[in-house]
């Protein structure tokens, strides 16, 4: 009985310590943390595939709330039960808010200097290479079943929603929420019908 409380307990801090190095160096907010979740989850520790994470990243964003605690939630839960989700929850959390504290004291007392207006410019293109990684990613599977850029064996379906979707979140500027549940209607009627 010992040996899975030690395994349990081992799961919690794994998750805790992937996730507070997530919410350390997610800097830009919650998709520009994505590609930090994947490597962590998928590609070191093999928690899930890659479609399982896209299918929680697509869960996350439905649900209430920021993405990328939504994600840890999701994640830890699946991997270590309530424990672990709380685990990773409080893992993605805790940085922030230790680092906003920080920032908060320090940016009230020297935002004229013009340094840091200048490390504050230098950030933003690498918080857009962040959220345009996870983009292409999440992309990638949603266009093509295995992730591999296939010209032969692309989604179409997938293609015509996402781009009807772009154009009246473009042109309308459409609800996102309204968007999503149509969407997922729309998906689910056509690919049970041709499935």
């Amino acid at each position: 009985m010992d040996s899975m409380e030690g395994k349990k307990e081992m799961i919690y801090l794994e998750l805790f310590w992937s996730f507070i190095q997530i919410g350390l160096f997610s800097i830009g907010g919650g998709y520009a943390a994505m590609p930090l979740i994947q490597n962590q989850v998928v590609e070191l520790h093999h928690w899930m595939t890659l479609e399982e994470f896209t299918d929680i990243i697509t869960i996350s964003q439905m649900t209430p709330g920021p993405i990328a605690i939504n994600s840890a939630t999701f994640v830890g839960l699946q991997i270590g039960g309530i424990g672990g989700a709380v685990a990773a929850t409080i893992g993605c959390v805790l940085p922030s808010v230790l680092i906003m504290l920080l920032f908060a004291f320090l940016y009230g007392k020297y935002e004229h200097l013009t340094a840091l207006q200048g490390i504050l410019n230098g950030l933003r293109p690498a918080v857009i290479a962040l959220i345009g990684t996870a983009g292409i990613t999440i992309g990638k599977l949603a266009f093509w079943k295995d992730g591999r850029i296939d010209f032969l064996h692309v989604d179409w379906i997938g293609v015509a929603i996402f781009l009807c979707c772009l154009y009246f979140l473009r042109k309308w500027k459409v609800s996102q929420v309204k968007m999503m549940l149509l969407a997922g209607g729309i998906g689910g009627l056509i690919y049970l019908w041709i499935g």
